[in-house]
């Protein structure tokens, strides 16, 4: 499978012309759509990491992110419920302790709370969500509906965006640090831990596709699965260029105080 033969892709899906034979065949489109859609594209993100946002800008965007990682285990217990099978819920409930975290133990949303801490937001304000962007509301939801409508498959497979995080982790951790003087190591704690967590969610999510998707229809549907979660993420940050970059906030929404 070559990009020549992928340029039939839609903003929906790769396109009813496609028709993938094989889990290689699989694999090497997952990560074509990774390769083009995924949101480390967005110019959001450039300006993000070069250093380009002011502190208020940077706020919004952590402000509005915290909605979507504090749904992430509501999202994988919707999941959970779709498996009969024991050995699937058990492999995936350790997503929802990343998260949420354990007795004793720090979750992903506490350290996501220790950035948004950091960079001078109120903790009750932030848990709250009544600042974030509706259309960081809409599409956070969508991903939850559309684990709970789809197929068992489809919703695993909306996972894979995680193969493509690690780099953008690394790059945030990096280009955050060096041009951000509100910006310090502690802070900076959920992309740390995602570096190891990622890959191995990534590769077991990516193992049961392949095993899974026994038909070019299901192999279809894996991909469109795939393109539907770049879409959710790519949206956020549509919104958050539009209203803090732009200058088009919403009524209601976050406003960050004059520099």
């Amino acid at each position: 499978m070559n990009a020549a033969s992928l340029t039939g892709m839609t903003a929906l899906s790769i396109g009813k012309d496609i028709r993938l034979t094989s889990a290689d065949e699989l694999e090497a489109t997952l990560r074509h759509i990774g390769a083009t859609r995924y949101h480390s594209l967005h110019p959001f993100h450039k300006l993000l990491h070069g250093g380009k946002l002011n502190k208020g800008q940077v706020q919004a965007w952590a402000l509005n992110r915290y909605y979507y990682q504090s749904t992430i285990p509501i999202k994988d217990a919707v999941v959970i419920s779709r498996f009969r099978d024991r050995a699937t819920r058990l492999e995936w409930r350790h997503r929802i302790e990343d998260h949420d975290g354990d007795d004793g133990s720090e979750g992903g949303i506490e350290r996501w709370l220790k950035l948004t801490e950091g960079l001078g937001l109120d903790t009750a304000y932030v848990e709250s969500t009544e600042g974030i962007l509706p259309a960081t509301r809409f599409a956070v939801e969508a991903y939850v509906h559309y684990c709970r409508e789809k197929s068992p498959l489809e919703a695993i497979a909306s996972s894979l965006t995680e193969l493509f995080a690690p780099n953008l982790h690394a790059e945030r951790i990096a280009g955050m640090l060096e041009h951000y003087d509100f910006v310090n190591p502690d802070i900076m704690s959920y992309f740390k831990r995602r570096l190891t967590q990622a890959p191995r969610d990534a590769n077991f999510a990516l193992d049961y596709v392949k095993t899974h998707a026994r038909t070019p229809e299901e192999r279809a549907s894996v991909c469109n699965a795939l393109i539907f979660k770049t879409n959710v993420l790519w949206v956020q940050l549509d919104a958050l260029q539009h209203a803090y970059v732009e200058g088009h906030i919403p009524p209601g929404a976050f406003v960050p105080k004059a520099s």
